[in-house]
């Protein structure tokens, strides 16, 4: 078994992590809303933690194949180089939006609720990190115009 066939079965911890973050989504339905009246917080504490649940969960689902996609729907975006170009851009804007606020929400001590979800937002951000170098190589491997004979240097003159 090679390191990349272990690698693709580690990434299968996506969806248990992914599990226990949208437990702490439902966690406060569970725990009943009179007790998130006493304490306001407590949903702040458990969206946080969502967040950093679902940060490790993308970090670990992209350990996954590159060479595969999962859905048609996926596939069209990545063999389209314009679509494929736009979701990384998306992601990229993504990853720096939540970083930012993270850290913001983090050295910022005056607002108590967003300083509650820095972390969360910090640690998703760097999995999102991990998603973008992942988007990445499923582009590369996919893009319908990067295997053309042009591309090559194999330029057609039969025409």
């Amino acid at each position: 078994m090679s390191f990349k066939t272990v690698f693709h079965y580690i990434s299968y911890i996506q969806y248990p992590l992914m599990l226990i973050a949208i437990y702490f989504v439902l966690s406060p339905y569970f725990n009943g809303i009179e007790q998130i009246k006493e304490n306001p917080n407590l949903i702040f504490k458990d969206l946080n933690l969502m967040l950093v649940f679902m940060g490790l969960a993308i970090s670990f689902s992209t350990l996954q194949d590159t060479t595969k996609t999962q859905n048609k729907f996926s596939k069209r975006i990545w063999e389209s180089p314009r679509k494929g170009k736009i979701a990384l851009i998306y992601l990229c804007a993504l990853c720096l939006f939540l970083i930012i606020y993270g850290l913001y929400g983090f050295f910022n001590e005056s607002d108590n609720m967003l300083s509650e979800l820095s972390l969360g937002f910090t640690v998703l951000g760097i999995g999102m990190i991990g998603m973008l170098k992942t988007a990445i190589e499923m582009f590369e491997h996919h893009r319908k115009d990067k295997n053309t004979g042009y591309n090559n240097g194999n330029r057609c003159t039969s025409l």
